[in-house]
C-alpha cells in the first residue's frame, strides 16, 4: 500500500544525514542498497499469527554513488506491507490492513520527515 501526501516523496537529501535521520527513527538500512538505491525498513508486529507488517523507504541517487556514501538520494512514496510467512512481503493494493497500523504507519513518517527537514535540499 502506498502512503501518500506525508512529505517525503521527491525529497532530496545526502546519503549520510538520511542514514542517520532514519536510524534516529528507528528505521534499517542493512544490507539494502546498490550502488543506486537505498531502501529502510521499519518492522511492525501483528497479533496476527505469521503475519509481520513493514514500513518501507525507498530512495536511489540523483547524484554521487551510494557505495562512496556521496550520493544524494531521492526519496520515493512509502510503503506499507505485510509480510507472510514464508511467501514474503505484499505491497499491493488488495491488501488490509488494520487501522491502527496505517495510523502508527502515517506518526512514524510525520517523525522521519521532522527528523530530516534540516538537511532537504
Amino acid at each position: 500500500m502506498k502512503i501518500k501526501d506525508t512529505g517525503l516523496e521527491d525529497v532530496l537529501i545526502d546519503l549520510k544525514p538520511l542514514d542517520h535521520a532514519m536510524e534516529k527513527a528507528n528505521f534499517v538500512r542493512a544490507s539494502q542498497w546498490d550502488y543506486e538505491r537505498v531502501t529502510y525498513d521499519y518492522k511492525i508486529g501483528s497479533p496476527e499469527k505469521n503475519i509481520t507488517y513493514y514500513i518501507r523507504v525507498q530512495g536511489y541517487a540523483v547524484e554521487g554513488d551510494v557505495d562512496k556514501g556521496d550520493a544524494v538520494i531521492k526519496l520515493l512514496t512509502p510503503l506499507l506491507g505485510k509480510h507472510y510467512y514464508p511467501h514474503g512481503i505484499e505491497y499491493g493494493e488488495n491488501e488490509e490492513f488494520p487501522t491502527t497500523t496505517v495510523e502508527r504507519t502515517e506518526k512514524l513518517l510525520n517523525n522521519v520527515k521532522e527528523i530530516i527537514k534540516p538537511f532537504v535540499k
